[in-house]
């Protein structure tokens, strides 16, 4: 069986978990706190690196992607220092991309051009909507002209950057979803990343659907019609959905996701960081402390778990079918696939396509995903 970071590439996601605010719909580790030491911070998280690169050594990475929380607050120099120390441990990919998330109110020209110089060759924007009154609701701290002003800046420093969208938010029509996702294309960017609201538990979004206090989300029909008016102006505007929420022009697609969904390894560092890594040919999951000054205090921050083939499998099918390009049959019979029956019935009912080895989703079976997966993963 070929490696899991030769089949699907090799990444590092670094978590900085601070953000200027808590989003009401956010279920990520983020975190509000002043005075961060940025120094202390980059030292550790080099320690992390420096421990995975004697571990799994003689690989080459493909990505790096700086998430959170709000990269784009991390000093230019704190950066750097983590992208020096990956250069240390791996070669890079003549192709490596490099990713940052920022937010339109984080966004500095002096910054940027510090970010681009010590090798970011990627933005990430969350922008979220395009109407002051919704980014009011979803408790964005930035404005439709601060989100203008800040994609005129990441533009005329990098040739590769996207932007997030939610949509089927609260009181939102699909005419009025149209009118956005159109302002939204014509800014230029070779990658947008479109995603429908989803109200987690945890979150004051979670607790006020709860309480009955979240009106005007959309019924499950309007939501499905947003999906498929997205795909489809996406589709025609020269970015088509290479995965579910994913749209981006030919050779434009996000490096480090195609990591994940395509079951590669990733070293994950940072609170709240997951990753997953091939040795001595187990599959481990890894975790750490999600408390920020939780994490830089201790000495053993990070959990592990070695993965059956059932979860191996499992991870396949749940990643690997949101793409478009699908997965190996050779990689998911080599997992111990069984459920053979039904992957022949869903390809036989138009919901799976099978071609040169590989298994797809079609479009009528990416709006019926869930439940093919639980049966496929049954």
């Amino acid at each position: 069986m070929t490696e899991n970071w030769l089949e699907g590439g090799f990444g590092i996601y670094v978590h900085w978990p601070f953000c200027e605010s808590k989003c009401p719909y956010c279920d990520f580790n983020s975190h509000v706190q002043s005075n961060v030491s940025q120094k202390k911070w980059a030292n550790e998280l080099r320690v992390d690196l420096e421990s995975y690169g004697k571990e799994i050594p003689n690989r080459t990475l493909n990505s790096i992607y700086f998430g959170g929380g709000t990269p784009s607050l991390m000093d230019v120099e704190t950066v750097e220092a983590i992208i020096m120390s990956a250069k240390a441990q791996w070669n890079f990919s003549n192709n490596i991309e490099i990713t940052l998330e920022a937010n339109p109110g984080s966004v500095e020209t002096e910054k940027l051009s510090g970010f681009r110089q010590v090798g970011v060759n990627r933005i990430s924007m969350g922008i979220q909507a395009l109407n002051d009154s919704d980014l009011k609701k979803l408790g964005r701290l930035h404005s439709v002209e601060d989100a203008y002003l800040a994609l005129d800046k990441i533009s005329s420093e990098f040739d590769r950057f996207s932007f997030d969208l939610i949509y089927a938010r609260q009181d939102q029509s699909l005419a009025s979803w149209e009118s956005e996702l159109t302002e939204a294309l014509s800014f230029g960017a070779s990658h947008l990343s479109l995603y429908q609201l989803t109200i987690e538990d945890g979150t004051a979004f979670g607790r006020r659907f709860a309480a009955g206090q979240l009106n005007g989300l959309p019924d499950e029909d309007l939501a499905a019609d947003m999906y498929e008016l997205t795909q489809a102006k996406c589709e025609q505007a020269g970015l088509p959905a290479y995965e579910v929420s994913n749209y981006a022009a030919p050779g434009h697609e996000s490096v480090h996701n195609q990591i994940y969904w395509n079951c590669g390894d990733f070293v994950g560092i940072g609170p709240g960081a997951h990753g997953r890594i091939s040795l001595d040919g187990k599959r481990i999951a890894t975790s750490t402390i999600l408390m920020p000054n939780a994490w830089l205090k201790s000495n053993s921050r990070e959990k592990r778990t070695f993965l059956s083939k059932e979860d191996e499998r499992s991870e396949l099918l749940l990643m690997g079918l949101r793409t478009k390009t699908g997965i190996s049959k050779k990689r998911l019979y080599e997992l111990d696939f069984r459920n053979d029956s039904v992957l022949k019935q869903f390809i036989a009912e138009g919901f799976l396509r099978e071609t040169s080895g590989k298994i797809a989703a079609t479009q009528s079976g990416r709006m019926l995903l869930n439940s093919l997966l639980a049966e496929l993963i049954d």
